[in-house]
């Protein structure tokens, strides 16, 4: 076993002196420091780089492998010069194995002439037929390994040189923080995922599994008047379950309308320009929005929950208010942000009661006003508008927690 890392014999003349290895390396740490920034196929990146790292080293066949969700092996996703038999055979191989696990766990590349080891694990001649010897350079960020190269060295390759040996530590080391980005990225999606889908069950529960249950108690005792004869109850009953049936269709409605529409990839900010834009058009009222933060420094999540509050309250706005004017304004007090919408149109509770529909989006604001840790305040005047006052921590709980 060797490592790699230190002086070592020349390369070929001809490819030292001229440097014909800068350039692909240069493209090679170039286009990883730009897929560090953008939503890359990790994988796709991983596999075009292999035929560099083939070439800079002068290897005859080369793979790479990533670690298994369960972290107990390699998983093969790109090969170059392999025959299928080993390709078929490698598809995973044990986190230990050889000089790879020697690699992975010493979070260092590493050499060997033992390939005697590997032809007797897996039974092919490809070792020691062709493959004299070969090196595994592990994919690492702060420390944790996430995958590795292998490049498989014939009979007639150069050694490597110094410049492209310490090339490659740092080609694994940008790789291996594109791979940790991929891992975070789709780590926050299944927990924003998961969030989503909690909203949505307790959405449900909250508002169109009460009032079903509401209509379930209404038929039985509507049965049991039809029964009876008494017409004066049946009259009620059917009443009650018609409304009933309408606040459920029109909470429905609203919910299928809060996830249908998404927040504008831009950000808060830009969002809730647009959906201030929307209710103009809707409503032919003036809409103006005042941000008195530095910058608003909300996580995803804490973004969308506060969007869809936004939404939710313009939706009421649009159909109940009859507003001709609209404010919205987001200021930071100490250590919490108050976002405000106040309309000038006739209140909330001018009918006498909430129209159908709106006890449920008030439901909704109050769920998603709770997943910010804090809480939203409605206050209302027949007549004289209507202001809703969402207060949240600028934290989110969990970093509030492990603070």
């Amino acid at each position: 076993m060797q490592d790699i890392s230190g002086p070592s014999a020349g390369f070929s003349e001809s490819v030292t002196d001229q440097g014909l290895y800068k350039l692909p390396a240069l493209r090679v740490l170039s286009e990883i420091a730009t897929s560090l920034s953008t939503n890359v196929d990790i994988e796709r990146l991983l596999e075009r780089f292999l035929s560099t790292m083939v070439r800079l080293a002068g290897a005859g066949a080369g793979a790479v492998r990533v670690l298994t969700a369960d972290g107990t092996g390699l998983r093969l996703i790109g090969a170059i010069g392999l025959p299928e038999e080993m390709l078929e055979q490698e598809r995973i191989v044990p986190l230990g194995c050889g000089v790879c696990g020697q690699a992975v766990f010493e979070s260092a590349a590493r050499s060997t002439e033992a390939v005697h080891i590997c032809k007797n694990n897996s039974g092919l001649a490809f070792f020691g037929d062709r493959c004299v010897s070969f090196v595994a350079v592990p994919l690492q960020h702060k420390g944790h390994v996430l995958g590795v190269y292998n490049l498989f060295m014939f009979a007639d390759a150069p050694p490597i040189p110094e410049e492209v040996r310490l090339l490659f530590s740092s080609i694994s080391e940008h790789l291996g923080m594109a791979l940790e980005n991929v891992r975070l990225t789709q780590e926050n999606m299944r927990i924003s995922l998961m969030n989503e889908r909690q909203m949505l069950s307790n959405e449900i529960h909250d508002s169109l599994a009460q009032t079903l249950a509401y209509m379930n108690i209404r038929l039985e005792m509507l049965k049991e008047s039809v029964h009876t004869g008494d017409k004066q109850f049946t009259e009620k009953y059917l009443g009650d379950m018609e409304d009933a049936l309408e606040s459920a269709y029109s909470g429905l409605r609203e919910l299928l309308t809060q996830f249908h529409h998404r927040m504008d990839p831009r950000g808060l900010v830009p969002a809730l320009q647009d959906l201030l834009a929307g209710a103009c058009k809707k409503t032919e009222a003036r809409a103006d929005f005042a941000n008195h933060t530095q910058g608003l420094n909300l996580t995803p999540d804490q973004e969308v929950q506060v969007f869809h509050i936004v939404q939710e309250a313009l939706a009421n706005i649009c159909k109940h208010s009859r507003a001709h004017n609209i404010h919205l304004s987001i200021e930071q007090v100490d250590d919490a942000y108050r976002l405000t919408i106040t309309d000038d149109g006739i209140g909330l509770c001018a009918a006498g009661h909430p129209g159908p529909g709106m006890h449920f989006g008030i439901n909704i604001m109050h769920g998603r006003a709770k997943q910010l840790g804090g809480s939203v305040e409605i206050t209302s005047q027949a007549g004289a508008g209507t202001r809703l006052t969402l207060m949240f921590p600028s934290q989110p709980p969990s970093k509030r927690d492990n603070t």
